[in-house]
Formats: structure tokens, C-alpha cells, sequence
């Protein structure tokens, strides 16, 4: 790999088979609470051994169980329309992990891939030889592949990074940036198992992006999970401003496009902004977006007006109530939690009216709360399609989302065997005139992505 003369698609691919072989929580998840599988001193080892360069550019730091990637898509948009250098660290990817790590919208080419990991294989495996000799792991592949962002940004000489957490906040590789300001979105209940049973002990990791002094810009309004937040903030002498305290979003549907959001700042200023994304909940994302960047500006990093409106009303993202078809319509969606779900049926109300041929196309990730997910869907779809998808081995097996419908008194599903049987066989019931949603995972979103 390190003797490749020209960055290419062999020296990439090699790289993704090196990467294969680290600990990926993505494919497989820990058995064990965050205390005991996560922590920062991997990470913080692996950079330091690359020159630290997450201390190179200043970053705004976003968590949250739901829309956390539509924000830090939002605040990149508008970052980069203010003429800023940006650099965009997201996850999961929809198809290809260049797709993470973007700078002004466009994801890390082959070569720049090549060169960022080029600096990183040596130090990891240089930690690997270390750990193996103490009986220890080595830095695992989210710690990897965000070592590898942070070396392109600094590289690439960002102005600013907008970088989203992994899975949780206070044990995130992502949590030894340098924040100007942190961001933190609606909690609900999601990862149990690793982040604690109830929203009040999740809001806690997720609090744990909190600097001491930094800003903070909270859109969790859920009482529990509000208490913490404020509460970590105060001990932490960070200012909070708080979504429907500090400051207010509204939406304002359309029939032609996804509506406007009007936003009520904490100076009492109110402001409207056209929205790209649909969804009574992305007005919500972009309320938490426009705060942020207001509070940047207050920072010194200077954004006007104008790139906050260019920015909202022109971010797009993949698997985000995405039309992909029509005749019959199909709409693709990554929710995978019981609150995205929700909000996914509840933006498409208009859509899933009775009387209409509906068909929900179903595959989740087997540690995800299958049962109350798939309650969200009860009397919106007349037909239900569960299928397993097979870039991810974590798929929950039909058997337990067929149960799962049977609890939820949904009608009895059809079993796929595949993502691309499962649309073509919905499309087939649904006809042209019907509507077909296909929700449970990214990893779904993706293969139904590249069916169509």
C-alpha cells in the first residue's frame, strides 16, 4: 500500500481492505456499556502520534440521537455559502465512505483519500504492535477513518469543521475536537444498551460534547433530557441557548416545495428562511442550524445573512424523505428509531391518505426497538414488505419483524428476500398511482438506493 506510486482505485481499495479489519461498532455492536468498550485515549494517542490535527481548525460539534446529520449538513451548506472553507465529517455514508468526509460539499477524492490514510496506517500500526504487546486492542475503524478526516481538513486548510458524532458524545472519537460552538438535537430513546435505558442517562452521553465556556445550542426539548442538558452546561459555565426558551422555529408547509421555516431569535429578531428538506422536524434542524451560525458570528467567524438563506435552501442529503421514483411514488427515508420513524409518517400524512394503494417496505438493524418502530406505521400502509438487507450483518432476521407486525395488529407482511425484490414486489401492489416508503436503516435506504 505505502509503495504505490499513483493514488488509485487499487491503492484505495487496498485501503478498504485494511480497514476491514478493525473493529467496526458499526457492523457488529458492543456487548459492553460505553465505560467499557469506548474512550478517548485511543483516539487522542492515534492523533497525537499524526501531529494533532484536530487542533488546526476550529470545529462546531454536533450530537443528538435524532437529525444530527440533517444539521451539520445545514450549518456546512451555510458555512460554505459564506464563502468559508468547510469541512463536513458525517456518518454513516449511504454508499461509499468518502461520502463522511467533505470539504464545500464535495466528498474526499481517491487521491486526497489515499494521502490521508497514508499518514494514518503507519501511526496505527505502530499502536496496533504497542496494544498487541499489553494485551489491548488497537484504534478501532470509526477511530481510524475520523483521524483520517480530521489529517484531510487540516490538510485541505478548512476554515471551519462541522463534525457529527458517531454514537453518543462524551466517549466519541469526534470529542477531542476544538469546538467554537457544540450543538445538540432531539434525544430520544436509541443504542439502549450502550447509552442507558431512559432519555435522561442517553442525554447524559450526549451532554458529554459540552466544553467548558462553549457555547451550546440545544434542541432537545424533552424535559428529561432538557434537565441534563442544562444542568451539564451550568457545571460547565457554558452558555445554553435552549430551543423553545431561548429561542423559537415554526414551519410553514407549501404545496410546491418543503415550506419555510420561521425563526425567533434569542434577541427577540425573527427572521424566514425557505427550506430544502421536507419535514415539520427539519424546521427544527434548521432553527438549531441558524443559532449556531449566529453564534459563530458572534465568534468572529463572520456569516451573513445571505449564506444562512443560500445554504438552507439549497442542502440535500441522501435518504432524507428522498423521492427516488414515481408512477408509483417512492420515497426513501433512513429513519431508524422509533421518534424518526414518527416523524416520517407524520410528514408524509398527506400522502398515506386512505384510499390510496400504500406499501411500507421495512429492514432494521437487530439491536433497534423493531416492535415500536414498526407501531409508528399502524394504519397508515394496507401493505407491509420486511425484507433483510445484506451489506450489514446486524440486519434483524424477518422471522422478528414478522412477530413485530403481529404485535403491532399491522396486516400480515410479505417476506422478501431482498431489498430489490421487496420494491419491486411493493411497487407491483401499489400500482402506479400508489405510494411506496421504504424506512428501518441507512443500510436499507442504500440498497433500495441502488435497486432503483
Amino acid at each position: 500500500m505505502r509503495g504505490s506510486r499513483k493514488p488509485g482505485p487499487a491503492a484505495r481499495r487496498r485501503i478498504l481492505e485494511w480497514l476491514d479489519q478493525r473493529t467496526n461498532f458499526e457492523r457488529v455492536m458492543p456487548r459492553a456499556a460505553p465505560g467499557g468498550t469506548f474512550g478517548l485515549t485511543g483516539v487522542r494517542r492515534l492523533l497525537a502520534e499524526v501531529g494533532k490535527p484536530q487542533e488546526r481548525f476550529p470545529a462546531v460539534h454536533v450530537a443528538g440521537t435524532k437529525g444530527k446529520g440533517s444539521t451539520v449538513a445545514m450549518l456546512a451548506a451555510i458555512l460554505q455559502a459564506s464563502g468559508k472553507r468547510t469541512g463536513r465529517y458525517m456518518s454513516p455514508h449511504v454508499h461509499t465512505i468518502e461520502e463522511r468526509i467533505c470539504v464545500d460539499g464535495r466528498p474526499i477524492g481517491t487521491a486526497d483519500f489515499v494521502a490521508a490514510f497514508s499518514v494514518v496506517i503507519p501511526a496505527v500500526e505502530s499502536l496496533d504492535r504497542i496494544a498487541a504487546r499489553r494485551g489491548r486492542r488497537g484504534p478501532t475503524w470509526f477511530e481510524v477513518v475520523t483521524a483520517a478526516a480530521f489529517i484531510h481538513f487540516a490538510q485541505q486548510q478548512v476554515d471551519v469543521a462541522v463534525l457529527e458524532t458517531g454514537l453518543g458524545g462524551r466517549l466519541d472519537a469526534t470529542n477531542v475536537c476544538r469546538p467554537e460552538v457544540t450543538v445538540i438535537t432531539s434525544i430520544s430513546l436509541d443504542h439502549m444498551a450502550l447509552l442507558g435505558p431512559t432519555v435522561a442517562r442517553i442525554a447524559a452521553e450526549k451532554a458529554g460534547i459540552i466544553k467548558r465556556g462553549c457555547p451550546v445550542v440545544s434542541g432537545a426539548v424533552h424535559p428529561a433530557a432538557a434537565r441534563v442538558i442544562a444542568a451539564t452546561a451550568r457545571r460547565r459555565r457554558a452558555p445554553l441557548l435552549q430551543l423553545g426558551r431561548d429561542f423559537h422555529s415554526s414551519h410553514v408547509p407549501a404545496a410546491r416545495h418543503p415550506g419555510r421555516v420561521d425563526v425567533a431569535f434569542p434577541d427577540g429578531v425573527h427572521r424566514s428562511y425557505r427550506l430544502s428538506m421536507a419535514g415539520r422536524h427539519q424546521a427544527d434542524n434548521a432553527a438549531l442550524a441558524v443559532v449556531a451560525a449566529a453564534e459563530l458570528d458572534r465568534r468572529g467567524i463572520c456569516v451573513p445573512e445571505r449564506a444562512v438563506a443560500a445554504g438552507l435552501s439549497s442542502v440535500r442529503l441522501p435518504a432524507r424523505i428522498e423521492t427516488v421514483a414515481s408512477g408509483p411514488l417512492v420515497v426513501v427515508d433512513a429513519a431508524h428509531n422509533v421518534a424518526s420513524m414518527e416523524a416520517l409518517v407524520g410528514t408524509l400524512a398527506a400522502e398515506l391518505r386512505p384510499g390510496r394503494p400504500r406499501a411500507l417496505v421495512f429492514a432494521a438493524s437487530r439491536d433497534k426497538q423493531v416492535e415500536q418502530m414498526l407501531a409508528t406505521a399502524t394504519g397508515s400502509f394496507d401493505r407491509l414488505i420486511v425484507t433483510r438487507y445484506a451489506t450489514n450483518p446486524r440486519a434483524a432476521p424477518v422471522d422478528r419483524l414478522v412477530a413485530a407486525c403481529r404485535l403491532a395488529r399491522l396486516p400480515p407482511p410479505t417476506v422478501a428476500e431482498n431489498p430489490a425484490d421487496a420494491l419491486r414486489l411493493a411497487r407491483s401492489l401499489v400500482g402506479r398511482h400508489g405510494i411506496v416508503v421504504v424506512a428501518g436503516s441507512f443500510f436499507l435506504a442504500a440498497e433500495i438506493r441502488n435497486a432503483t
